[in-house]
């Protein structure tokens, strides 16, 4: 998700290891204490938010940079979605006829570690809000929870894990590959005689593998990236479903491909921006064996992100889908705004030393 970027309080190096060359250094740029605190703010927050799992679910940009091991976060994001399909359903099952609204509130947690000497990433989400639409013949809405995700994810090429503060220094993505797991709990709230509900009733995830390509110096308020993240969705079977006045019908939905990417620059050394676009397709979906359309969907859009402090970080956000003329094709779009507070206790800890100087 974002890897914004901080300011932080001037740190000066206190041992030989701090002293060490940064590769700016070494091509004659002049790295000052206030940059290397930026470059440490950074690490923290490098580690933001999980993509919510949602129609035109996105992974937002900068989120698989990579940042010092044993760095949290804790971000809360709202998110505004509308379409004729449920904003909450990345199965994306059309209704032509359907002008659907979801206004929802997100909660998560997401940590780095080290493991065999590569960055392993868990982050955790839990949706929460209101879902309301408008069908040819009945109104509907819900509100409570909706189904939590599990994400883990393993950097396979790219920086070796970063341990220590020299090496958060002299990080660079350059060509960075990973490889990502999600996983989506059919526990949120459900119910089989309504048609909108903020839980799926069945599980689903994906696999990806995201890659982050640097172009250019790493410098803070110079640095630009091109981000591409491929995966495969797969659906179990809700049983239960609810369509044509009737439920317990049974909905299936085939494996979807989606491709999101995002060209990311620093405006300056706490302000960026990203071009973003996604493509979906395949995930016909499927009631009681006959089957529907398979997607064939664009969208594009754009992310905002500012460093208000060492530890908070404002994102937002827009996208819509363009090739949408047609009362089958997918209609969507959506705006989120998100606030992050990152931290690590080794650079909270060179704080409290630096403020009691």
């Amino acid at each position: 998700m974002i890897a914004p970027e901080n300011k932080m309080n001037s740190i000066q190096p206190t041992t030989n290891a701090m002293k060490t060359e940064t590769k700016p250094q070494r091509e004659g740029v002049h790295i000052s204490s206030s940059s290397r605190s930026r470059r440490l703010a950074a690490a923290i927050l490098a580690l933001t938010i999980l993509g919510p799992m949602f129609a035109l679910a996105q992974i937002p940009p900068r989120f698989y940079w990579k940042s010092l091991a044993g760095a949290n976060a804790v971000p809360v994001i709202y998110q505004s979605l509308s379409g004729n399909a449920n904003p909450m359903d990345p199965a994306d099952l059309v209704s032509a006829d359907a002008a659907i609204d979801a206004n929802v509130a997100m909660v998560g947690y997401a940590k780095l570690l080290p493991l065999f000497d590569r960055t392993l990433t868990l982050a955790v989400l839990e949706p929460m809000g209101r879902i309301s639409g408008n069908f040819a013949s009945l109104s509907e809405s819900a509100t409570g929870f909706g189904d939590p995700t599990l994400e883990v994810g393993y950097n396979l090429i790219g920086p070796k894990a970063i341990k220590n503060i020299p090496d958060m220094l002299r990080y660079e993505p350059k060509f960075s590959l990973d490889l990502i797991v999600d996983v989506v709990f059919p526990i949120g709230e459900y119910d089989s005689d309504e048609a909108l509900n903020l839980g799926m009733n069945r599980w689903y995830g994906r696999v990806g593998a995201p890659i982050v390509w640097q172009i250019g110096p790493w410098v803070p308020g110079r640095r630009t990236t091109f981000e591409v993240f491929p995966s495969v969705w797969f659906f179990s079977d809700n049983t239960d479903y609810y369509a044509g006045g009737q439920a317990g019908q049974t909905l299936s939905t085939d494996p979807k491909f989606q491709l999101e990417a995002h060209l990311t620059r620093d405006f300056t050394e706490h302000f960026w921006g990203s071009l973003d676009t996604t493509y979906l397709a395949g995930g016909k979906s499927s009631l009681n064996g006959v089957a529907g359309d398979s997607l064939n969907t664009l969208a594009i859009g754009f992310t905002l992100g500012y460093q208000i402090n060492d530890n908070l970080s404002l994102t937002a956000g827009y996208i819509a889908t363009v090739n949408d003329s047609a009362p089958t094709d997918l209609q969507m779009d959506g705006f989120r705004i998100s606030l992050t507070y990152g931290w690590h206790k080794l650079v909270q800890g060179m704080n409290r030393l630096k403020s009691e100087e």
